[in-house]
């Protein structure tokens, strides 16, 4: 009977790969594995539209500083749509909004 390798075992043997037969690997993964996945940002992110974020959360979705996020809450530019506790959730279409803008306003 023939053994089914496992993914201890592919791990095992990439480490043992030279580097270059490494980078071949992920290259060759990368162009194949994901073929036809084309997804709209509706399709990856739609499950996520009636979240909340936490602060940290909601400033890494910006891609801003914490400081540069406590700023904007500070300001008024961003409001917090929940408190739980003493810590503020943020609604992800605000921030999706939100984060429009900034790019618009940018570029």
């Amino acid at each position: 009977m023939a053994r089914t390798m496992t993914a201890e075992d592919l791990f095992q043997g990439l480490q043992h790969m030279p580097a270059t037969e490494r980078q071949r690997f992920f290259a060759l993964l990368s162009a194949n594995v994901f073929r036809g996945e084309d997804l709209s940002h509706e399709e990856l992110f739609g499950h996520l539209s009636g979240d909340q974020f936490t602060a940290n959360e909601a400033a890494e979705y910006l891609e801003v500083s914490m400081s540069t996020f406590r700023r904007l809450v500070a300001s008024g530019r961003l409001n917090p749509s929940s408190t739980v506790g003493r810590n503020q959730m943020f609604a992800v279409p605000q921030l999706k909004t939100f984060k429009r803008a900034l790019k618009t306003a940018k570029g």
